[in-house]
């Protein structure tokens, strides 16, 4: 659990340094990479003993009996969760963003209305739009510095098109860890809206001390007949490359529609992601989250330390996840300036607002799960960057 170990991930195909010059154009040779959301940290050492011993074995067939898997996930969510899953009701995807285009294929049709609470994971909006389906934002309210839903809002807005509605729970970007009340309200829109609720809970691991995450599950027994969960490993353990997901779905209806979309989708499971995901569901993963949010919390104090000090610029107190929300508006700046001041002043790639959908136009996201020592220099950098403000 060495989380201050510089591991050089240049040149190693991936997508967080190795893609952040044709991106962003910040060279990776002397960039900081804050944006793609995985860690710079080595997984757990029970995944990785548990991958070599594939690897030991040298056969790499298909996987079959997925039920020490399933025991895996049931074990994890009712000891850290206090949730009982059904093994039937899981379904195992290709990660999460493949999950919620099968959720949106299974229950919509081309022209459907897709209800989002924006500014939210940019992928939700790219996979609708690329279903034929609407996306329907609804703003999130900014109340003493943090998100809140204004539901009197969002229920005029609705025009009897919108069949489902995604919640991020706890919240990218805005690192909201949601209460069971506001928890209600959504399964009470849900429900008057006759609208699919998905539940993307792939953060519900990564929260800090002091907030306590509730499965939507747990909210409201009465929206079982219209609730589908996502969950997955591979935000919590840093194993996001292996792209496994499950849709977790209680209600047999529901679950048979899924089903039916799931299978003509000719989907099965990566062995790789299995044998790693039933790892990390283990005490020793355990140990390591709890490890790993002790040490995100320094760094979450160290950068919202370091952004308070430059006039105008916030971050949004984060409750969960390991990806700050920082506010430029106070600036007086237009987006493409302090970006510009962020990426070629301070050579740090990080994820521009606006893709985020409305709301988040004076917002960059920067992920903090990268040694400390990195935290320190980002913070010394945007400092710099800013300096005539101060």
């Amino acid at each position: 659990m060495n989380f201050d170990e510089i591991i050089d991930r240049r040149g190693t195909h991936s997508s967080k340094w190795d893609m952040m010059e044709p991106i962003y154009d910040v060279s990776p040779e002397e960039g900081l990479a804050m944006w793609v959301a995985d860690m710079d940290f080595r997984p757990p050492a029970c995944v990785s003993q548990a991958l070599q011993s594939m690897v030991d074995h040298g056969i790499y067939g298909y996987f079959g009996d997925d039920a020490a898997y399933k025991a895996a996930i049931g074990w994890w969510m009712k000891s850290r969760h206090g949730w009982e899953v059904d093994p039937a009701a899981i379904f195992t995807t290709h990660g999460l963003v493949n999950a919620t285009a099968l959720c949106i294929e299974a229950f919509t049709a081309p022209g459907d209305g897709v209800v989002l609470f924006t500014p939210v994971y940019h992928a939700f909006a790219r996979v609708i739009r690329a279903a034929g389906r609407e996306v329907v934002e609804c703003p999130l309210a900014k109340r003493d510095g943090r998100y809140e839903m204004d539901f009197a809002a969002y229920d005029a807005q609705m025009t009897g098109r919108e069949k489902v509605v995604i919640l991020c729970s706890p919240h990218n970007p805005g690192g909201r860890v949601w209460t069971r009340e506001e928890l209600q309200a959504v399964a009470d829109f849900a429900r008057r809206h006759d609208l699919v609720l998905i539940s993307d809970e792939i953060h519900h691991d990564l929260v800090y001390p002091g907030q306590r995450h509730t499965v939507m599950d747990l909210v409201d027994d009465r929206i079982r007949d219209r609730l589908v969960i996502l969950s997955a490993t591979t935000k919590s353990f840093n194993i996001a490359g292996v792209h496994n997901g499950n849709v977790i779905i209680h209600d047999p209806a529901l679950r048979a529609k899924f089903a039916a979309r799931f299978a003509a989708m000719g989907m099965s499971a990566n062995s790789f992601g299995m044998i790693m995901a039933t790892a990390a569901y283990s005490p020793e993963g355990a140990e390591w989250i709890d490890a790993l949010m002790g040490y995100l919390d320094g760094n979450r104090k160290l950068l919202d330390e370091g952004i308070a000090a430059i006039p105008g610029v916030s971050s949004m107190p984060l409750e969960a996840t390991y990806l700050s929300w920082v506010d430029f508006s106070g600036t007086g700046m237009a987006a493409d300036e302090f970006t510009r001041r962020v990426e070629k002043e301070a050579k740090i790639a990080v994820n521009h607002g606006a893709s985020f959908g409305t709301g988040g136009e004076s917002f960059l996201r920067f992920n903090i799960a990268t040694p400390r020592a990195r935290i320190s220099e980002a913070v010394e950098r945007l400092q710099k960057a800013f300096a005539d403000l101060q």
